[in-house]
């Protein structure tokens, strides 16, 4: 996405703040992502976000009773429905008209279950990917939901995700940095000069979702073959017991073809495709990214590289995942590199846009 699209967002700014009601619009944040979908607005009192957190797929099914058409979405989808479950946006947009249908159908519902006001001010936290279709039929399902009736703006992905990792308001917006966001159909880099985006890249070469795939396979090496588990099945692996601080090994159970079960232990594959990620995600920052923002704005990348790097997105979430990207990186630049992240990465881009929401209903 450019920095004009970052800039002038999805909707108008008019009578933004206050409805014809005259309450106060409430500011969400949303990031519509290729593995899950999050969204911040104000709890109960105020006082904290109330976050909602979702696997971003669905299924539809028929009702035994009436035949009409039902659908699920997220966990419950994917837990019951595994044979056809959709995940819509699994390149990191909607792909085509069909998907996009879908993705309307699956944040419709969201909003429905939760209440999700329309009196608010809508922030949407969008990846940087050079794809105009997928972003145009992105930039309809945000058009066409049923909230953000006062106000409906969008940023990069990975600026909103660097705003909690800076400090508790919206520090990172008058700072000089990059930004890294380790997601699951991409990985992605920024520069940032006071909340313009600088140089952006994007390759998808470098993935959540291709650590799965290695998790899979390695396990079915590490086995002799005996064992072969599917990508969900990797990412819980992923996501449960990758570590670069305090790995250890584990014990998981099959269902045997034929009956009976079968007890492995995994001491190997989960942590030898993590680390084959982080090794080739420096590997792209430093020898593509860098010399690339460095050609196109040498004094950006000399200030920025004297301030810490922010990292977001779901591979961020991994523990010691943030020093070790800091050594390596460090290793490989042979100069001492800085690197932050928020406490929770994954939904740093969704409390980042609500920060930003915020601010923009206070403003308007």
């Amino acid at each position: 996405m450019s920095d004009d699209d970052a800039d002038d967002g999805t909707g108008s700014e008019s009578d933004a703040g206050v409805s014809s009601s005259g309450a106060a619009a409430v500011p969400v944040g949303v990031k519509l992502g290729s593995t899950r979908t999050v969204i911040a607005l104000p709890g109960e009192h105020g006082t904290e976000n109330r976050i909602i957190k979702t696997l971003t797929c669905m299924a539809t099914y028929e009702d035994a009773l009436t035949g009409e058409e039902k659908v699920l979405y997220g966990e419950e989808a994917a837990r019951e429905y595994p044979d056809r479950v959709e995940y819509m946006l699994r390149s990191g947009l909607p792909e085509d008209a069909d998907r996009a249908e879908m993705t309307k159908t699956f944040f419709e519902a969201i909003i429905e279950e939760h209440d999700i006001p329309a009196n608010s001010g809508v922030v949407y936290a969008i990846p940087t990917i050079d794809n105009p279709t997928g972003l145009e039929n992105l930039q309809n399902v945000i058009e066409n939901s049923s909230i953000g009736l006062e106000l409906v703006e969008s940023y990069p992905e990975s600026l909103c995700g660097s705003i909690p990792a800076f400090g508790d308001d919206l520090e990172a917006i008058d700072e000089i940095f990059v930004a890294v966001n380790m997601g699951s159909t991409n990985l992605e880099a920024s520069a940032y000069r006071r909340g313009e985006q600088l140089s952006p890249f994007t390759t998808g070469a470098v993935t959540g979702n291709e650590v799965d795939r290695m998790i899979a396979n390695y396990v079915e090496e590490e086995t002799q073959g005996r064992v072969n588990i599917d990508n969900q099945t990797a990412r819980e692996y992923k996501e449960e017991h990758a570590d670069f601080v305090d790995f250890e090994p584990f014990t998981d159970i099959i269902q045997q073809p034929g009956g009976g079960s079968h007890e492995f232990t995994i001491e190997r594959s989960v942590m030898d495709a993590v680390n084959e990620y982080l090794d080739d995600a420096v590997d792209e920052l430093a020898n593509t990214f860098l010399p690339e923002l460095a050609n196109d704005y040498m004094k950006v990348y000399q200030l920025a590289l004297d301030r810490p790097i922010a990292i977001t997105g779901g591979m961020a979430c991994i523990p010691g995942i943030v020093d070790e990207f800091e050594k390596r990186l460090s290793a490989e630049l042979n100069r001492d590199i800085e690197v932050i992240a928020a406490d929770e990465p994954d939904i740093a881009p969704t409390i980042g846009a609500q920060r930003i929401a915020a601010r923009l209903v206070d403003t308007n």
